[in-house]
């Protein structure tokens, strides 16, 4: 059987206060982080807002009956969560000379020339050397999807060394709600749109789809080989759910 785990776009979460618990489920096949508050009330119940899901539970009420309950409406809640996930203020980038886009984190000023549809990177600058009716909007997200692929098998190569793995096939995501995945057979996929973001975002991304060749799952174990390969995953998470709702789109 093929399994494929995913790596979500979390949504916006304040700090968890002490009565309240993180937890994590598979509904189909995305990872879904949710907030349990126990409290006096007799039934379950969820919200999902901004910060993402809540479920409200008695302290009576077991863990295997919170997760049945989840599952029972998951198509409900990958609903809602996808509908959220519409309510960011993405930053739609110009292309245009002069222009400014993230690249790794840092801003590149786009240059635009007349040349025969091809990309030069330059140091803190990209350069479309393009026909008079090209697609310059094209042309630039071919220049990032580019570097973007060149940098994942790159970091994907340092991670399977450290586990001592051969290399699984690397590939770009197109996908707008999902960090990336990893598949037994053909390997992982990561969402070029990283490229926008800082290193260490990037580097997180790569070694959780690398830490699933150890452990299809996200067991203790596995986030132990997260930890061991991205020492600093934790705060890197909290970055990916802010860069989530704002990403800018190309």
């Amino acid at each position: 059987m093929r399994r494929l785990f995913q790596l979500e776009l979390p949504l916006f979460r304040r700090a968890a206060p002490p009565a309240e618990q993180i937890g994590h489920i598979l509904l189909g096949t995305r990872i879904v982080d949710y907030r349990l508050i126990r409290s006096s009330r007799r039934t379950l119940g969820m919200t999902i807002d901004q910060r993402g899901l809540r479920v409200g539970a008695s302290p009576r009420t077991s863990q295997a009956d919170i997760e049945r309950f989840l599952r029972a409406n998951a198509a409900w809640v990958l609903k809602k969560i996808d509908e959220w996930h519409g309510h960011g203020q993405a930053r739609h980038l110009a292309v245009c000379d002069g222009a400014l886009i993230p690249v790794l984190g840092e801003d590149y000023v786009l240059h635009i020339h007349a040349g025969a549809n091809r990309v030069r990177w330059s140091d803190r600058a990209l350069f479309l050397l393009a026909r008079p009716n090209a697609d310059l909007r094209q042309l630039a997200r071919r220049a990032l999807r580019n570097r973007a692929l060149d940098l994942f098998k790159e970091r994907a190569a340092h991670y399977a060394a450290l586990l001592q793995r051969p290399q699984p096939r690397v590939a770009l995501s197109n996908a707008q709600t999902r960090w990336g995945s990893c598949s037994e057979k053909t390997g992982i996929r990561i969402s070029w749109r990283l490229i926008h973001a800082p290193p260490r975002l990037l580097d997180y991304v790569v070694a959780h789809e690398m830490a699933h060749l150890v452990e299809m799952n996200h067991s203790p174990r596995f986030w132990a080989v997260v930890e061991r390969l991205c020492p600093d995953y934790r705060s890197a998470r909290g970055e990916l759910r802010r860069l989530a709702a704002t990403c800018p789109e190309l």
